[in-house]
């Protein structure tokens, strides 16, 4: 069950159903991000952001329209080789004196399966972000009464010995008498705000349902609206996509044929015909491949411009030359274990800090204390910068 991923029998997984049913919304946060960084520097596309959920519903409505009416499918699902089928169930008896058993038939799309698809696809989601924001502003605005109390009401204006009675004037604030009209959309925000979340509640625990039992095969609906409709969603055959190929090509013939009108006319809707064709049938994968182009470039730029913002590492500098001998230091015996002014084995070892010349810490102290100086480069030294060594080579 949840290993055919790879194509056999006409029955889709549950996968394969999740992306097709996630791929309008991701798709659409898509769209609204890159709009939104071209509105950066476009700033008249922020009119397609101020009413983004009626610009991808109509893009939708022709994308989801042209799809079920050429390959009985919606938009992703024809991405992805799936087909909608009409669902008949026919009671059949294999032999005499068994029990009837079920057999479901599949055929295509009537008309009307496809009108109520699009409905279903496009006119509910679209209703449903609307009474989500719907929703969202009414929860913000009781929220922010509750907290700091009506917004529409100005303290500094109200007039302590009017009792409430007077009317305010139009500088301000609330009337005496609020139009009907008011009042029946107040009522109405009203409403939704109390029985959005019942809504949004039931409709995620149906649909939840039915991914639960088309997991578990238990139904073959994925989803309340296909049940309603009666249609199963199969895998396309090699045969169903080549002779749906045949199907629109014989479908934009009978579309040419009946064109009417002198020839330079005939000629004109020829080729506006031939130039919709051509956008619908690439809108598909043309509109997935751009936004994803646009992604990558967005990437690589936002990139680019970290590397050029970010600070510039230059590499560490060489170390100094090593302080050499003077002519009348001490000289450095050939064994680097022994101390230059005891000549014997270095005991607790330590350095003097400006040379960088390790003795014993006895006679470094002692010498530093008496001459402060290096012993072997004679540069100034007290007995403050002297380190002892932890670890002596």
């Amino acid at each position: 069950m949840l290993f055919q991923v790879g194509g056999q029998g006409s029955r889709p997984t549950f996968f394969e159903m999740a992306a097709a049913q996630q791929l309008p919304a991701s798709l659409r946060a898509a769209l609204t991000y890159s709009i939104g960084v071209l509105a950066l520097r476009r700033p008249f596309l922020h009119k397609v952001l101020d009413y983004e959920d009626e610009f991808f519903a109509l893009l939708m409505l022709v994308l989801q329209t042209h799809s079920l009416r050429t390959t009985d499918a919606s938009f992703a699902e024809t991405l992805y080789g799936l087909r909608r089928r009409a669902v008949k169930i026919k009671m059949t008896k294999n032999r005499p004196g068994m029990e009837l058993t079920d057999r479901v038939q599949h055929s295509g799309l009537q008309k009307h399966q496809k009108v109520l698809s699009v409905a279903f696809m496009v006119v509910l989601p679209y209703f449903k972000s609307k009474l989500h924001s719907i929703y969202k502003r009414e929860r913000e605005a009781t929220l922010q009464a509750s907290l700091w109390g009506p917004g529409d009401i100005r303290f500094d204006d109200v007039d302590p010995l009017d009792n409430g009675e007077a009317s305010v004037d139009s500088m301000g604030v609330l009337t005496a008498e609020t139009s009907s009209w008011e009042r029946i959309r107040k009522r109405t925000k009203a409403i939704i705000g109390a029985f959005y979340p019942w809504l949004h509640a039931t409709n995620e625990g149906l649909a939840f349902a039915y991914q639960l039992l088309y997991l578990l095969d238990a139904t073959g609906f994925y989803s309340l609206d296909l049940h309603a409709l009666g249609i199963h969603v199969c895998r396309a055959t090699g045969q169903e996509i080549m002779d749906n190929s045949s199907k629109i090509s014989n479908m934009r013939s009978r579309e040419r044929e009946r064109l009417r009108g002198p020839p330079w006319l005939k000629a004109l809707q020829s080729m506006l015909l031939s130039c919709m064709y051509t956008s619908l049938d690439y809108a598909q994968t043309g509109l997935i491949a751009a936004v994803f182009f646009f992604k990558m470039m967005e990437w690589w730029y936002q990139s680019a411009e970290e590397r050029m913002s970010a600070p510039t590492v230059y590499p560490p500098p060489p170390p100094p030359p090593p302080p050499k001998v003077a002519e009348g230091g001490i000289p450095l015996p050939p064994d680097r274990t022994i101390c230059p002014l005891c000549s014997q084995k270095r005991v607790n070892p330590s350095v003097a800090a400006v040379s960088g010349f390790v003795f014993c810490y006895t006679c470094i102290f002692r010498y530093v204390t008496q001459y402060k100086r290096c012993p072997v480069t004679l540069m100034p030294t007290t007995a403050d910068q002297i380190r002892k060594l932890f670890h002596d080579l």
